[in-house]
């Protein structure tokens, strides 16, 4: 896992006109880049730029709602990729009469900026240019389950200002971990009157929504032009050419698909995917991105309940023709590809979505439930979060309990985020394991509150991807993340490995590379783990290979929590607070490295304390010495997690 704007509108839908050719949808990697964002405002008169540091997608969503609110008082939005430009241009802001730079920047991993702010938060650190009379605000999107909460909005507006930067309105911070989108709401809420209030302007009064995209159909194209599922490239997936990332997935075989649990009500299961001849090279700790599609029966029944002809050929075409966005997703293509590749169903849709929808419902009363769902008022905050949040209604839900709203499918598809790639910890090593990637993943399904069931997009997409004798072959779109969760450079040092669950799964990999530096002759420091499960006959997964590895010495130590074995629960860190004087012994005098993978909000914050415990206890520190010594360790890189919530 990531809403909208409170644009009101009004307009007349024209009946799209068939066009013959179009061409096909250019991905942003492929555009000519720009580097002048200054020329292209003053181009195109806007005054207000929108700048996104974004990793799953929410803050360039953000980023889009505020650009588009801006119209609501007079002045003229523009979301931009910071990637895409020189930001050392950033000082000439002033050259354009009442402008204004807004942030939307989340943090990612321990506290970094996302992978498309990179070279910004570079340029930010190093530069002494004079900001003076450069307008901006910053909201960062964080989430506090992390030690690093919002710590690149935080920055950005830091530095901004020590840069001489003129800061039109607070710091807005978004916490994911409870409702990011209505701490997005709240701080729009006031930003906008304190930026009318700055620039001494009014809200026009126009209530009205704005589309940024025209519908157009193609009634005779080529079936070799439409787009069915790829990234980036047409036709990527048939000719596969390296280098492979996030525009360019490699399509990896499916070579091994079964069920790590002996019983229970849940599915953990162990995937393996074939990287022969891709030229993809991972590290042991590295994540795997997979690219899922979306369940054929929900884009089916979105289908029906609208009306529609899932298999028509469209394109979404930006009305901004100066806009590096040419289209939402890859066009041309189909409603169906676009429903079961390119757009997010299954979640819940932010607040902007129905609003914007909301014209569509017929009846009054579900047009002004609507409505009020998606504004700041204390009632509609707690009807969206009881309605939609707590019930888990996705797209087909709403369309299906709100039976006067029939929106039209582009619209639709218009507001709907894309479809993210899923990250997963990679549980082997290439030094084995080089031509193949294994992924261990626990199966989401529960029912929700309505009475519907709830899959989990990605995880319920893998399991169905069976290995069958009958020679078909499952593949996954996939692309390797490179990740700073790393093996110590001396293979002496001991190593302190805690991963309850499916956290087991970066353990496997680095498991399996010390045996390998064994049987190379090297020297290999104590390797210790320490894993979780509910019961040893039902969850305890990869229990014949993790005793095998004991047997040969591999896994000095093996240690495992079964929570639900007895009466009452053990988990990890008791476990750690059971060896605490041997624990302490290699942390403090053998120069141990110490790895966390799993969930952030709970057992990382446990072990977290379980460690300060024995530094307390053990190695006579106050608390704050205890925080403190394991902070410089986190920062030499001998304290890791690879976590989240």
């Amino acid at each position: 896992m990531e809403d909208r704007l409170l644009i009101y509108w009004f307009f007349f839908r024209k009946k799209p006109e068939p066009v013959p050719e179009m061409k096909p949808f250019t991905p942003v990697t492929q555009q000519i880049r720009e580097t002048s964002f200054i020329e292209k405002m003053k181009k195109t008169n806007r005054n207000v730029v929108v700048f996104y540091g974004s990793q799953t997608g929410t803050a360039e969503e953000f980023a889009n709602r505020l650009a588009k609110d801006a119209q609501r008082y007079g002045m003229k939005g523009m979301p931009t990729d910071p990637e895409e430009y020189d930001m050392s241009e950033l000082s000439r802001l002033k050259e354009i009469p009442n402008s204004m730079a807004v942030f939307c920047m989340a943090t990612y991993g321990e506290g970094d900026p996302t992978d498309n702010a990179q070279e910004f938060y570079d340029w930010m650190q190093g530069t002494d240019d004079d900001l003076a009379g450069v307008n901006f605000a910053v909201f960062g999107l964080g989430n506090k389950t992390y030690e690093h909460f919002n710590a690149t909005g935080k920055y950005t507006d830091k530095r901004l200002a020590e840069l001489g930067g003129n800061r039109v309105f607070d710091l807005g911070l978004g916490d994911d971990d409870s409702n990011l989108e209505e701490d997005f709401i709240s701080w729009k809420e006031q930003f906008w009157p304190a930026v009318c209030e700055f620039f001494g302007v009014e809200a026009t009064g126009e209530d009205s929504s704005i589309r940024q995209f025209e519908l157009v159909v193609h009634n005779d194209i080529n079936m070799n032009e439409v787009y069915t599922g790829e990234m980036g490239r047409l036709k990527s997936f048939q000719t596969q050419k390296p280098p492979f990332d996030s525009k360019n997935p490699f399509l990896a075989t499916v070579t091994g698909n079964r069920k790590l649990n002996e019983g229970g009500n849940r599915h953990l299961m162990h995937i393996e995917l074939d990287i022969t001849d891709s030229k993809i090279r991972y590290d042991s700790g590295d994540h795997v991105a997979v690219y899922p599609t979306n369940d054929a029966a929900v884009v089916n029944r979105i289908g029906e309940r609208l009306g529609v002809d899932l298999d028509t050929v469209i394109s979404l075409k930006n009305l901004d023709e100066e806009s590096n966005k040419k289209h939402p997703f890859p066009c041309p293509t189909t409603y169906r590809t676009a429903l079961t590749h390119y757009l997010d169903i299954n979640n819940t849709p932010r607040t902007n979505v129905l609003f914007e929808l909301a014209q569509y419902a017929s009846d009054p009363q579900e047009q002004e439930n609507m409505r009020k769902m998606a504004s700041a008022s204390p009632e509609g905050k707690a009807l969206y979060h009881s309605w939609v949040l707590d019930s888990e209604r996705n797209i087909l839900a709403i369309l299906e309990d709100l039976p006067s709203l029939n929106p039209p499918i582009d619209h639709l598809c218009e507001l709907l985020p894309r479809l993210q790639a899923r990250y997963y910890s990679i549980a082997s090593s290439s030094k084995v394991y080089p031509t193949s990637i294994h992924i261990c993943a626990v199966v989401i399904e529960y029912t929700t509150k309505t009475e519907r069931v709830f899959k989990g997009v990605a995880t319920n997409w893998l399991k169905n991807k069976e290995v069958t004798d009958n020679g078909h072959k499952h593949t996954v779109p996939m692309y390797v993340r490179r990740s700073q969760f790393r093996l110590p450079f001396k293979p002496s040092n001991p190593i302190i490995m805690i991963g309850p669950g499916t956290g087991i799964a970066p353990f496997m990999g680095f498991i399996q590379e010390r045996a390998w530096q064994k049987e190379q002759g090297k020297e290999v420091g104590e390797t210790i783990l320490y894993f979780g499960c509910r019961h040893k006959n039902e969850d305890f997964l990869y229990q014949q290979e993790l005793e095998e590895f004991e047997r040969a010495g591999v896994l000095t130590q093996l240690n495992v929590a079964f929570s639900r074995d007895q009466e009452h629960k053990i988990y990890v860190q008791h476990l750690l607070k059971k060896n605490k004087e041997q624990l302490w012994k290699l942390i403090h005098s053998n120069n141990a490295h110490i790895y966390v993978c799993g969930d952030a909000r709970n057992m990382a914050r446990d072990v977290h304390t379980a460690f300060y415990e024995i530094a307390e206890e053990v190695g006579s520190l106050t608390h704050t010495q205890a925080v403190d010594y394991f902070k410089k360790l986190m920062t030499k890189g001998r304290y890791s997690q690879d976590v989240w919530s």
